[in-house]
């Protein structure tokens, strides 16, 4: 899979050469364009599981993006109430289905990333993130909700 995103580099590079401009924006769109040509010839030079790593990782993007939204309006809703009193705050223990550096690393990013969680720590034995949450009335729907969106996706793209 490296060699192959690299190959598209390569290409998007031979793009800019050829056009006589190293732009960003040529460059981006050289890389497009390559992809589109290794694309064309996935079958003949087997990048189809570049493709579909490709449409798993833009999903954890998507994904992300959505949270991303939904959480900052959860959080602005909580500031801009004037009681807070059934607010519960609170730290929570998250069984870990990734093992990998790479992956644990990446799922407290996002976590972190989104509005209201911040991953606090990760067991000695890498079973086990320990999450705030600025609202967590029920942990297990939580721990749910990430087991499945977040953590699923990883697995999703990069295994």
């Amino acid at each position: 899979m490296i060699g192959i995103f690299l190959i598209n580099i390569l290409m998007a590079l031979a793009w800019g050469a050829v056009t006589g401009s190293f732009a960003f924006v040529n460059l981006c769109f050289g890389f497009v364009l390559s992809a589109g040509v290794l694309y064309t010839i996935r079958e003949q030079v087997g990048t189809g599981g570049y493709f579909r790593r490709a449409g798993r990782v833009a999903s954890l993007a998507l994904l992300f993006l959505y949270e991303l939204v939904l959480s900052a309006s959860r959080v602005a809703r909580i500031v801009l109430t004037p009681d807070i009193s059934d607010l519960k705050p609170g730290i929570f223990a998250y069984p870990l289905t990734v093992d990998r550096d790479f992956e644990i690393t990446l799922l407290a990013n996002l976590i972190t990333l989104t509005p209201g969680t911040l991953s606090v720590d990760v067991s000695r034995d890498r079973r086990v993130l320990y999450v705030h949450a600025l609202n967590v009335p029920d942990p297990q729907a939580t721990i749910d909700e990430i087991r499945d969106g977040f953590e699923r996706k990883i697995l999703e793209a990069f295994r």
